[in-house]
This record gives C-alpha cells, sequence and structure tokens, in this order.
C-alpha cells in the first residue's frame, strides 16, 4: 500500500499535507463538543448556536474554489498560511464575542475561512501537482488520513480541557495550537516537479473554460449530488453527535470517545480508500461507502443505545467518514485533469457543505422542535442510500496500471 511514498521527496510532501490536516480538521472537528458548554455559559439557545456552526460549515465549502483558484495560480504557500493565521485568530476571538452575532463572525466567518482554506482543496492539490502519477492515490488517502488522525487525537483533549479549564480555556488553547502547523508549509511551496502530468486536454484551455465545462458535465453533477449527501451525514453527526449522547442520559465522555473512535477508524478507512483508487474505479468505491452508510444508520436506530452501540457506531461510520474524498477528487482529476484540481474540487467541496449547513442547521431546527433527532435520522439515511445510487452513471475512465519504477 506505501511502496508510491518510498521517496524521500514524496513522502516529506505528503508528511507536510498530512500534518496540516491533522492540526485545521482536528480542531475544526471538535466544535460539537462546545455547543453544550457555549449553550450553559451563555444563554443562547441551541439553535442560535447550531445556526452559527451551520453557517460554519457552508464557508468551509464556500472558501474551497476560491482557496483552491488561488493556490492554482499563486502557489499554495500564502494561501495556507493566511487559512492557519484566520482559524487562530477565529478561536482566539470566540470566547470573547459571547452573542449570536459574535459567534456567527467568529465561528461561521472567521475561523472557518481559515480552515477551509488550509484544508483539502489545496492540500490535495498542492500535492498531487508535485506528485508522481503512481503516488498520488496513496498520497490522497494519507493526507485524508491526517484529518481523521487530528479527529482522534483532539476530541478527547479537547473535552478534558472543557471539564478542567472551561470551554474558554480550551478555545484559546486550541487557538495556540492550531499556529503549529506553519512551519510545515514550506515543503508545500516546493517546485512542482511533476506539475500536470496526465492533464486532460480540457485543461489548457484556462481556468474560466475549463469551469464551464465541468458545470455542464452530468458526470461531474452528479458527483456533486453524492458528495452533498455526504457533507449533510458528517456535519449533523460532528455538530449533533454529543447532543444525542445526552438525550440518551449517557455522559459526556462518551460523545468525545465516539468522535475519537470516528477519526481513528477513519484513518484505517481513507488508506485504505486511497489505496483502492489505483486499483478499483472510484465511482464504485463511493457507491459502497455511501450505500454502507444507510444500513449502519438502520442498524442504530434499532440498537439499545448504550455506550457499546455508540463506540460500535463510530467505527462503522468513521471508516468512510471522510475516506470518501480521495475517491472523489480521483473523478475530478480523471474527468479533468490536475492543472486546476485545487479549484475543480474545492467546487465540490462546496456541494458537500451545502449538505453540512443543512445537517447542522436542520438538527438543531429538529431537537427543538420534537425534542430528538428521530426525522434526521430517517433523512441521513436516504439521502445515503440516494448517493449511492446517484454515483453508479457517472461515466468514469477505467483504472490504468502504472509500470513500475525500474
Amino acid at each position: 500500500m506505501f511502496r508510491a511514498l518510498n521517496n524521500p521527496q514524496v513522502l516529506a510532501i505528503t508528511l507536510a499535507a498530512a500534518g496540516i490536516m491533522i492540526i485545521t480538521m482536528g480542531v475544526r472537528q471538535t466544535m460539537g463538543l462546545f455547543v453544550s458548554p457555549i449553550n450553559t455559559s451563555s444563554g443562547l439557545g441551541i439553535t442560535t448556536i447550531s445556526f452559527a456552526l451551520a453557517v460554519g460549515q457552508f464557508t468551509w465549502g464556500a472558501i474551497q474554489p476560491i482557496a483552491g483558484a488561488l493556490a492554482d495560480r499563486y502557489g499554495p504557500t500564502k494561501v495556507l498560511t493566511g487559512g492557519i493565521l484566520l482559524l487562530a485568530l477565529g478561536y482566539a476571538l470566540t470566547p470573547l464575542l459571547q452573542s449570536g452575532a459574535g459567534l456567527l463572525f467568529t465561528l461561521g466567518f472567521v475561523a472557518t475561512m481559515g480552515s477551509g482554506a488550509a484544508s483539502f482543496s489545496v492540500l490535495i492539490g498542492a500535492a498531487a501537482q508535485r506528485l508522481p502519477l503512481d503516488a498520488r492515490g496513496t498520497a490522497s488517502g494519507a493526507i485524508n488520513a491526517g484529518g481523521s488522525f487530528g479527529q482522534f487525537i483532539f476530541a478527547p483533549i479537547a473535552q478534558k480541557l472543557i471539564q478542567s479549564l472551561g470551554w474558554m480555556n480550551a478555545m484559546w488553547a486550541l487557538a495556540a495550537v492550531t499556529l503549529a502547523g506553519l512551519p510545515l508549509i514550506r515543503k508545500l511551496g516546493a517546485p512542482q516537479a511533476h506539475a500536470h502530468a496526465h492533464a486532460a486536454a480540457s485543461a489548457s484551455g484556462g481556468m474560466r473554460a475549463t469551469l464551464a465545462q465541468a458545470l455542464q458535465d452530468r458526470n461531474y453533477l452528479l458527483l456533486h449530488a453524492g458528495f452533498f449527501t455526504c457533507g449533510f451525514h458528517i456535519a449533523f453527526l460532528v455538530t449533533h453527535l454529543p447532543g444525542e449522547v445526552g438525550l440518551c442520559g449517557l455522559p459526556a465522555s462518551v460523545a468525545s470517545w465516539a468522535l475519537a473512535i470516528i477519526g481513528l477508524a477513519n484513518i484505517a478507512g481513507s488508506l485504505i480508500a486511497g489505496a483502492c483508487v489505483s486499483r478499483y474505479r472510484s465511482k464504485h468505491i463511493l457507491v459502497v461507502m455511501y450505500g454502507s452508510r444507510a444500513l449502519l444508520v438502520a442498524a442504530y436506530l434499532a440498537a439499545p443505545k448504550t455506550p457499546l452501540t455508540f463506540y460500535l457506531f463510530a467505527a462503522g461510520l468513521g471508516f468512510t467518514w471522510l475516506a470518501t474524498v480521495p475517491p472523489t477528487a480521483a473523478i475530478v482529476g480523471k474527468l479533468f485533469g490536475l492543472r486546476y484540481l485545487g479549484t475543480l474540487f474545492g467546487l465540490t467541496l462546496l456541494s458537500h457543505q451545502i449538505g453540512g449547513f443543512l445537517g447542522a442547521y436542520l438538527g438543531g431546527l429538529a431537537v427543538t422542535r420534537y425534542g430528538d433527532y428521530g426525522w434526521m435520522w430517517y433523512a441521513d439515511m436516504l439521502l445515503a442510500a440516494a448517493a449511492a445510487l446517484s454515483n453508479l452513471p457517472i461515466r468514469e475512465a477505467p483504472v490504468r496500471a502504472v509500470p513500475a519504477a525500474a
């Protein structure tokens, strides 16, 4: 699985991108743990806080194509630096602005603009343009696994910080830790030794022509539809799983460990997905992933709500959590080449986060109105099944074996 990363330069680029993902995605995926403490401290209400986080889900996606386009044109160094600084600033300001408008500004815009600019579209695009063809699938899986490893690390740490220091000091601590990603950026600004190799001919028409072609391509739109559901699913769970655990009468530690297990399981899922991209059609990988989510939600609804149930549910979901990213990026690269991969994959992530906005916000509305998340679970299950079906008609070129180096 890791033979493609034997080259020291390839390994260094991959580890640098994965390290940045550990930090930016790790701290971002812990925000659900702060919902109850912020509500208790400020009295704003779950719906108001959920709305701020839902706007953050959309903002995170909206910044992706912009950040990807800037990185495609000017290089990733400045984009990643600005993203990490914005992320730290947003978390540092949050305890100082405890109002609906304040949370909307800090967590809805500033922090999520930063985490989005230092996330998938820029990191995977920058790495792909600097790596040989045979290393890209495995590298994208490793980079993606970095985000999951960050969730595994930061979820229990953030919960412990909240319990021992209070949520405000915990937020400031996360802001300080975020700055540790800055030294890793330099490796991704190295010259593009493999830039634009194997790019599709469509890229030669420039960014505007490539975008116009992509937005009229049925395959690209079907990919967006599936990724929309992925965003709905992940944002609903990362925002409201702690609330679901509380409704079941279980301690907050169950939620933090469930989120950590999701991250741990997705490390394996991401690495396996990255390796499978080099062997199987990516659309078939996505069909299996989305279909499994529908089955897991159905199994969860039928199971007794014990800590073991949540841990097993988290492990099952975690295996596909963000493992959808490598095959999705691979399909975009096959359809349109690598020249504007950051921009085009960024647009796909925007669809993901439109779904994320609805998952986070509608979850808050559902629990406020009905007192539980029942309707959200049913919607999640149906959307996952629809996502699996939407990927089947995608016309994807078969996988071609890359000759081994002498």
